[in-house]
């Protein structure tokens, strides 16, 4: 129990530090979104291979813009091994299969991602902090001054679990998600053009962009949500997830001679979510 207390306390004082990473803007505008609602729905399986080891597979589906838009699907395969009632590892992989409305077309990412959970027991109550590192590749044609091939990211949260019934478990938790490799602009905007310090809107190939260096909080999420075990091996899960997000966007040429557009996207997006597992 104090070991688990100790990782506890560590991961989240891991969290705080990140939280206040420096981040540089310059160049910073602000675009307040419409807040809109989202639709998930997953199937999966979860297979014990033995004590403390399990493989798990679920493909998800998901709708955004208010339930118009198909979104993405995604696939993901992962192992977790539960060392002790604490403390659990995983790995997983996901192939991330956006939709692109407008010209009709999927786009491929691959997802790598580390989990470590750590769990305190508090009567009928589990409290979880799990930490996951993902990274992410942007496979095919991508304009790299816009957007790093390879993105990382942090994110870390904090769960509240009822585990006093067999059928019925009720759950709440928060996430933070941050971006470990973000664009770092170096122009600035003068209200009209994205200028450089001598206020030249030309130069060397990515004059504007001094590397993916910098770190920000980029999602804050709060959920609500219920599993309910139908039978043995059966299990439902409903929720809601709410998301405020605040992501830095680059338009720019594929020369990296030109910063068209800069800003942070910031707004709220609400999330209706449905699984189902098998577990055996």
């Amino acid at each position: 129990m104090k070991n688990s207390f100790l990782m506890l306390f560590g991961a989240i004082s891991l969290c705080a530090i990140f939280s206040f990473m420096p981040y540089y803007a310059s160049a910073q505008t602000e675009t307040v979104l419409d807040p809109e609602v989202g639709l998930r729905v997953s199937l999966g399986m979860d297979k014990k291979i033995v004590k403390g080891l399990h493989v798990t597979l679920e493909e998800e589906m998901r709708l955004d813009d208010n339930f118009t838009d198909f979104n993405r699907l995604q696939t993901t395969i992962g192992l977790r091994y539960k060392f002790n009632s604490y403390f659990r590892m995983g790995i997983s992989y996901a192939m991330i299969n956006p939709y692109n409305s407008s010209d009709e077309s999927f786009s491929f990412r691959h997802r790598l991602m580390l989990d470590a959970t750590g769990t305190l027991k508090l009567g009928r109550w589990n409290l979880s902090l799990k930490e996951r590192f993902q990274w992410t590749y942007r496979a095919g044609n991508i304009n790299v001054y816009q957007n790093p091939r390879n993105m990382l990211a942090l994110k870390s949260r904090l769960a509240l679990k009822y585990k006093g019934s067999k059928v019925v478990a009720p759950y709440a938790y928060i996430e933070m998600r941050n971006v470990l490799n973000a664009p770092v602009v170096s122009a600035y905007y003068d209200g009209t053009n994205y200028l450089t310090e001598d206020g030249s809107a030309s130069g060397d190939p990515g004059w504007f962009l001094s590397g993916y260096k910098g770190g920000y909080v980029n999602r804050l999420r709060g959920a609500i949500g219920v599993e309910v075990t139908v039978k043995k091996h059966n299990v439902l899960d409903f929720y809601f997830l709410s998301d405020y997000v605040r992501d830095k966007v680059l338009d720019a040429n594929s020369e990296g001679t030109k910063l068209k557009y800069f800003a942070f996207k910031k707004g709220y997006v609400g999330w209706l979510g449905a699984s189902y597992t098998f577990k055996f």
